[in-house]
């Protein structure tokens, strides 16, 4: 495997709204009815378990990409970090769209993620559809053969075959002996970060950390040598030019 062919991927996502009160009427009665089928302690409702709209396209919105490529080999390996995030989704997704086009010229670039089929890419098509975005080649799989769909998956990869369980990327990395993660916060943390401490540097630091053992343990699998951590560096670019919008400057 070329690993200099992956780009890296993992995204942060919340609800739409901050509190369930801030619903539409229509909104509201659609995740009513939703909920109904989430709620498994007598004590919920579809009110208090709304911070839970996050994990699904039609009610919430992506607030961080966060991506790496590995550069060069054995030892020596490089790995470099970006993140693209902003309170706007669709100049995110914009700006998302814009580089996947870019960097996935020729049909040997892969994109991996930690149980990116069932979350991230299907989440990053329904919001750029929501947001009238073109999807970008790298993450189509209408019409394609299985071998002609460029996405990895550690989750899928770790099953070899078994569908039962779900296995976190954090106990995966424990497993391997990939240092942890998460040292700051968690995913059920993302959504009190966003809208009570309006931190999404925050939250970009906490995503590029799963890309960083995401690659390490896509490193493991294949029996190489994981990334010395001098060696792996967050790089910062200009905007990326979104025709006929001014973006604000951003970590990309």
């Amino acid at each position: 495997m070329n690993f200099n062919n992956i780009l890296f991927l993992d995204i942060e996502t919340v609800a739409q709204y901050e509190d369930y009160t801030q619903l539409p009427d229509g909104w509201r009665e659609l995740w009513d009815h939703k909920a109904k089928s989430l709620i498994r302690n007598p004590d919920d409702n579809a009110a208090s378990i709304y911070d839970r709209a996050g994990i699904y396209a039609e009610f919430g919105k992506i607030i961080c990409v966060s991506v790496g490529c590995i550069q060069g080999d054995g030892e020596d390996r490089k790995l470099v970090l970006t993140s693209y995030f902003e309170h706007d989704e669709k100049v995110l997704l914009q700006q998302v769209a814009e580089m996947l086009k870019k960097w996935s010229g020729n049909p040997d670039k892969l994109l991996c993620a930690h149980n990116g089929k069932e979350f991230d890419y299907p989440y990053l098509c329904r919001r750029m559809i929501i947001n009238g975005i073109e999807i970008p080649e790298a993450l189509r799989i209408a019409g394609r053969k299985p071998w002609e769909v460029r996405h990895l998956d550690t989750l899928e990869m770790w099953k070899f075959g078994d569908y039962k369980s779900y296995t976190s990327l954090k106990l995966l990395a424990q497993c391997l002996g990939i240092p942890s993660p998460k040292d700051d916060i968690d995913g059920s943390q993302v959504y009190g970060v966003y809208y009570k401490e309006n931190n999404l540097k925050r939250i970009s630091e906490y995503c590029e950390k799963d890309v960083k053992t995401l690659a390490q343990v896509l490193l493991r699998f294949h029996c190489q040598p994981l990334i010395k951590e001098e060696n792996i560096s967050v790089k910062f670019k200009p905007p990326v030019p979104i025709k006929g919008e001014q973006s604000q400057p951003t970590l990309l």
